[in-house]
């Protein structure tokens, strides 16, 4: 596909930018991921604790360098990976601390994750961050049970959403001028929800509203830095409604976030909310929709 971001939404600018800083000497990007986590991101962020150097995850990192998407390099390490993410940096110590810290911080310092890999080459690292596969515990083995028609904040918030959005995909709708008929569902994906969240967050924070992020990042450059690959990526945001139900009904209602939703091409979906903490006061909403790469 030449073009792989056409018929995306109008407003929605696709760049292609790498992560890259300036630097001087050889720096360590493992040490910078770890104080990043036990930092809070500066303060943003609960603490993490620090993550475990794990061969296998320094064999995916190592794989994801010679070309392999970040999901097979860690299934053929043999490491049985719950959620994956990676970071591609270059640079000094410092150079890599303030490019992490103003856009990648969240896909890093999420408490859970575990595992940490590392492959150095000159003056660029690839870093690996996983959490491993549990067998789940056997049915009410201690858990405590919530009150009937509670959701988990998390995995109901993400479920809610993805049973509408599949619901108006399986009837088909008519974006502006332009019909479609039904579409397969979508998956839900936590690394997706991961990168919509830490967007959210970022424009909650600082009080603007836009795909391209304050430090040019845009929807697909968000998705690689966290080493995910892909077709095609859409991005739908909203902000001042108060619930799921208005986003969706909302994007549904405009053409352009219509269509990304109608797309039969995509596949994944991540979606989160943030509220808003100075200047605006309301809900910042972001769905991000892909079609990955084989």
């Amino acid at each position: 596909m030449n073009r792989p971001y056409t018929g995306l939404v109008p407003q929605l600018l696709l760049l292609s930018a790498a992560l890259l800083a300036a630097g001087g000497a050889r720096a360590d990007a493992l040490d910078v991921v770890q104080v990043l986590r036990e930092g809070g991101c500066g303060g943003l962020l609960p603490a993490s604790t620090p993550l475990r150097p794990n061969a296998l995850l320094d064999r995916s990192a190592e794989l994801w360098a010679g070309g392999r998407s970040l999901s097979v390099a860690v299934a053929r390490s043999g490491y049985a990976a719950q959620r994956e993410g990676g970071l591609h940096v270059t640079g000094t110590e410092v150079a890599m601390n303030k490019a992490i810290r103003r856009s990648r911080c969240r896909a890093i310092a999420s408490p859970a994750l575990r595992d940490v890999g590392v492959y150095r080459v000159g003056r660029d690292s690839w870093v690996v961050v996983a959490s491993a596969y549990v067998s789940p515990a056997p049915p009410d083995a201690g858990l405590i049970k919530p009150e009937a028609g509670l959701l988990a904040p998390e995995a109901g918030f993400a479920e809610q959403a993805l049973a509408l959005v599949n619901d108006a995909r399986a009837r088909g709708a008519r974006c502006g001028q332009r019909s479609y008929g039904p579409a397969p569902p979508l998956r839900l994906s936590s690394l997706l929800s991961d990168v919509a969240s830490g967007h959210a967050v970022d424009m909650a924070e600082h009080d603007y509203f836009d795909h391209i992020d304050l430090t040019g990042a845009s929807p697909a450059d968000r998705i690689h830095a966290v080493g995910y690959r892909e077709r095609l990526v859409g991005e739908n945001i909203a902000y001042g409604v108060d619930s799921i139900e208005e986003a969706v009904q909302g994007w549904l209602a405009s053409p352009g976030h219509c269509e990304n939703i109608m797309d039969p091409r995509f596949t994944e979906m991540g979606i989160a909310d943030a509220a808003g903490t100075t200047g605006r006061y309301g809900l910042y909403w972001v769905q991000v929709l892909t079609e990955p790469r084989d």
